[in-house]
């Protein structure tokens, strides 16, 4: 029987760089509209293994992937499956923000569209505004959309970029620490932004912040040394950890 809120179903992912293990047999299924944050300390796994889950990590020379991961039941690693269409579907924000540079607000927007041969005016402005909006970005850039993305301040920038995630209506959107380089209030900004979109979208973010974690997860998961130690409801993972590992995490005993 397929479980239709079952959106990501990930077994035995394993991924490194050549003779070097990186992730190490990370299994967890996330659903319709799951929050799920990574935590663990730097070198961990945590954005290798976010980045399998489009098919970003195999773009490094000597990168491999092996395990299953699925999208919809539909494996991302199957033979002729085009790593382009996968991105479409799983959106990816950085943890630097990465407007186009020679593109405007506009254009940086509608890039996905674009791409993908759509071409009406009129269609597009409305995706771009639309999309605007959803990044709680519209109001400040309005009167400005011919003007260089990367006129924007940092936190607008990523606010961009989320933006044109939106555009091509990912059903997942990837976020690896999309807010470490961002001021508290630009960071606000974006947390704001990221609980909205939950309603809406499933989110799997990466965060060092263990209080963020607590604050805009649903679930959060312990990533130590490219395993994953624990899995579940955010709440229960923070106050009641069934791994002595997380614990000692979790109250700085290490990290």
């Amino acid at each position: 029987m397929i479980n239709k809120d079952l959106v990501l179903s990930i077994k035995e992912l394993r991924a490194g760089f050549g003779n070097a293990e990186i992730v190490k047999g990370v299994s967890m299924d996330i659903h319709r509209k799951d929050l799920v944050a990574l935590i663990g300390p730097s070198g961990c796994g945590k954005s290798t293994f976010l980045r399998c889950l489009n098919r970003l990590h195999e773009e490094t020379e000597g990168a491999w992937v092996k395990g299953k991961a699925e999208l919809f039941q539909q494996d991302l690693y199957e033979r002729g499956t085009d790593p382009v269409e996968i991105r479409a579907k799983i959106g990816m924000v950085f943890q630097k923000p990465n407007p186009f540079p020679s593109m405007s607000i506009f254009d940086n927007v509608a890039a996905g569209l674009t791409i993908r041969g759509i071409k009406k005016r009129s269609y597009v402005a409305d995706v771009v505004e639309y999309c605007l909006k959803q990044a709680a970005l519209w109001e400040e850039v309005k009167d400005k959309l011919k003007a260089p993305g990367t006129s924007l301040s940092g936190g607008q920038q990523q606010r961009l970029c989320i933006a044109r995630t939106l555009a091509i209506s990912p059903p997942v959107i990837l976020m690896d620490e999309p807010t470490s380089a961002l001021d508290p209030i630009s960071t606000a900004k974006i947390e704001e932004l990221i609980m909205e979109l939950r309603k809406q979208v499933t989110i799997i973010i990466v965060t060092h912040n263990m209080q963020q974690a607590a604050r805009i997860s649903d679930k959060t998961a312990f990533f130590l040394l490219g395993e994953l130690i624990e899995f579940g409801a955010t709440a229960e993972v923070f106050t009641k950890p069934q791994e002595k590992k997380t614990e000692s995490y979790i109250t700085g005993r290490f990290g």
